[in-house]
């Protein structure tokens, strides 16, 4: 964009494209992932009482009351839903409508599964893992895709939203809870291995938003700036970029060189460029996605 240049279309027509974009596509992936989501729930997190999120609280009222899971998940996100429009607006609580229908009908859709699928003898770690593998993608398609399956998200939302902590902070709080009343009604063993699904599901849900880091970005400061720019350029074949850059301490002005690298030629680029400046300051950064080109004149 040129400076002084005035769009054609505003922030709110942005987003709303970006929204409408390949939108049948990402409705069919975030339905993939609410079904995963509640084949997980059905196969191994409920079996084991595994305690987190609305579903864990739907897994305690089953065993103390004898209700269906399904719809004490099914109230509860129609109560958070609520929640989410009186504080978090309108905009906000789109994405979460869906999802918080959806997946307790998935849930009950399938609670057929441990009929046919034993899980016998298997160890709880197992069950755990597995679980927390299976959760991890589902919301990972979900959240990749700008939709929620409500549940305590949208408590965590508010929490950070007016507790004014961090969304992890507020996460701790929430499900520290749930996981605790769980440890009451079924056991300590239970309270572990839910902090175990919990945490493991989070990074597997992270890795599917994020991807597997394909290249590293590398930010280079060296005294031998010629002959690093010709191996990168020369022996990489990848493009390099010259940084205006300033010493915080001793106030020079010097360059510093960007560049991203796949990560397999990672281990060659670092060592290459240690073989010509011992003494160069390097930052190696996960990159997930690169998109366009410099062009350079």
């Amino acid at each position: 964009m040129i400076f002084g240049h005035k769009p054609n279309f505003d922030n709110a027509t942005l987003i709303k494209e970006i929204y409408s974009n390949k939108k049948t596509k990402r409705t069919m992936i975030f339905v993939i992932g609410v079904l995963l989501s509640a084949i997980s729930f059905n196969l191994f997190i409920k079996p084991s009482h595994l305690i987190f999120g609305v579903s864990g609280i739907s897994i305690m009222t089953e065993k103390i009351f004898g209700i269906d899971p399904s719809v004490v998940i099914f109230i509860g996100n129609i109560i958070l839903l609520i929640a989410s429009f009186v504080f978090l607006g309108t905009e906000k609580t789109k994405t979460t409508i869906i999802g918080s229908i959806l997946y307790p009908v998935l849930v009950k859709a399938t609670d057929f599964l441990p009929n046919y699928i034993s899980l016998g003898n298997t160890e709880p770690i197992v069950i755990a893992l597995c679980g927390a593998l299976l959760s991890g993608i589902g919301t990972g398609l979900i959240f990749k895709n700008n939709f929620t399956s409500g549940g305590t998200d949208v408590l965590k939302q508010i929490f950070s939203k007016y507790g004014k902590m961090a969304y992890s902070k507020a996460n701790i709080y929430s499900e520290g809870l749930i996981m605790f009343l769980g440890g009451l009604v079924f056991g300590w063993d239970a309270f572990i291995y839910s902090i175990i699904t919990l945490v493991i599901s989070g990074m597997v849900s992270d890795r599917v938003i994020m991807g597997i880091s394909e290249y590293k970005t590398l930010q280079i400061v060296t005294g031998k700036e010629k002959e690093v720019k010709e191996f990168i350029i020369k022996n990489l074949n990848h493009g390099i970029t010259e940084i205006d850059a300033k010493g915080g301490y001793t106030g020079k002005h010097k360059k510093m060189l960007l560049c991203a690298v796949p990560t397999r030629e990672y281990f060659l680029a670092t060592e290459g460029i240690k073989k010509l400046d011992p003494d160069a300051f390097v930052i190696a950064i996960d990159t997930y996605e690169i998109q366009g080109k410099i062009n350079e004149e």
